[in-house]
């Protein structure tokens, strides 16, 4: 219930964080050089201070997004187990088949065998 509730945080989290870098200014561009600044009457104050507003809003999700994603580790539910799927398969049920290396394989081999001709003279 937990884990599920996590998750979900985790992936608004990633949809936020994906829209917020999106918005970040490339080169004179993006919502802070374009949009900011055609607001302001072309003055850089506004640019500027949403350029800083989304440049903490990335950290702030990222850092977020890093807590949740360590926090969603513990709250995975293990149940009482203390072996792993491959090890309690080996314990309980069937016996796994052991192979006997040593005995001759029942299959063909790839290389053809020659047959020794004797040569007469």
């Amino acid at each position: 219930m937990l884990y599920g509730i996590i998750i979900s945080l985790i992936t608004i989290i990633c949809i936020l964080l994906i829209v917020v870098i999106l918005l970040q200014p490339g080169q004179k561009e993006g919502l802070s050089g374009g949009l900011a600044a055609g607001m302001a009457g072309g003055s850089s104050m506004g640019a500027r201070r949403t350029a800083d507003l989304l440049s903490k809003t990335t950290s702030v999700l990222a850092a977020l997004f890093l807590s949740l994603s360590v926090l969603a580790n513990f709250a995975i539910d293990r149940g009482d187990t203390n072996q792993s799927t491959i090890q309690q398969s080996g314990l309980g049920g069937e016996p796994i088949e052991q192979n006997d290396f040593t005995a001759p394989s029942q299959t063909e081999t790839a290389v053809p065998q020659q047959e020794d001709f004797e040569i007469e003279e």
